[in-house]
């Protein structure tokens, strides 16, 4: 019920016209290095997550092997499938991510007119746009707290 009622809030404001300029709606600009830090977790995930996969995988079926069980050794190939599946999802979620933000900008049109330097952080942080744009973000907080 939850997740309908959230779903419903949000087909309605992404639908709903917006009346103010992109100039005051720079989100993405002024959260840029939020979303170069996630790009960072994602980046670094995906390195992470096949090493797991791999040493998790050759533990599993050692123990199996030592136990001399073909039950543990088929319980090992089951948990390697299902790690397996979950390592090539985590490789699909800069896709996702792309489709998300190319969705948000079709029904948006030229508001969001920065949403590419949110998909540019999340799917490129070390690039030097995202850089970029992450410093002068800084440089626009450093003033409103000085």
């Amino acid at each position: 019920m939850k997740l309908k009622v959230i779903s419903f809030l949000l087909l309605v404001i992404l639908l709903l016209p917006l009346n103010v300029s992109a100039a005051e709606l720079n989100f993405c600009g002024r959260t840029a290095p939020i979303w170069q830090f996630i790009g960072y977790f994602l980046f670094a995930l995906k390195i992470v997550v096949p090493l797991l996969i791999i040493v998790l995988g050759i533990v599993d079926f050692a123990k199996a092997i030592a136990s001399s069980d073909d039950k543990a050794i088929s319980t090992a190939g089951k948990s390697l499938l299902r790690r397996f599946i979950a390592g090539i999802i985590i490789f699909f979620v800069p896709t996702i991510i792309k489709v998300v933000f190319d969705l948000i900008s079709n029904f948006t049109g030229d508001v969001l007119t920065s949403i590419e330097e949110c998909q540019e952080c999340l799917l490129s942080p070390t690039s030097t746009a995202c850089d970029g744009y992450a410093s002068i973000a800084n440089a626009e907080a450093d003033q409103w707290f000085t």
